[in-house]
């Protein structure tokens, strides 16, 4: 298990700390009764998010309150864009949710 990194004030500060997704196909997010709620592929404009959430079920086993909490500090200026404008971000959307008190997620990486 990864230790978790210190957020910087950029999102493209805390990608360059993240595990590579080299070899991850997608990832999917798995509720407390085994379906899958969503998933992050492996392709361009979503490759920040499939890393952030790798790193996240990695270094906190699952997404819970911690780990979301976490995940919006990574996520640095994206968060509070997806404050401001809910559904631009769904995958900080999901963290900011979770962070509130939403039922935790298993992140289940899919190997290419």
């Amino acid at each position: 298990m990864p230790a978790t990194i210190q957020p910087q004030p950029t999102f493209k500060e805390n990608l360059q700390q993240m595990p590579p997704i080299d070899g991850v196909r997608r990832i999917d997010l798995i509720d407390s009764n085994g379906a899958v709620v969503a998933s992050i592929e492996n392709q361009p404009g979503k490759q920040g998010s499939l890393a952030v959430y790798q790193y996240l079920g990695q270094a906190f086993g699952a997404l819970d309150a911690k780990a979301a909490e976490h995940g919006l500090l990574v996520f640095a200026e994206h968060t509070a864009d997806a404050r401001n404008r809910p559904g631009a971000h769904p995958n900080v959307d999901r963290l900011l949710a979770i962070a509130a008190g939403g039922a935790p997620l298993r992140v289940e990486i899919v190997k290419a």
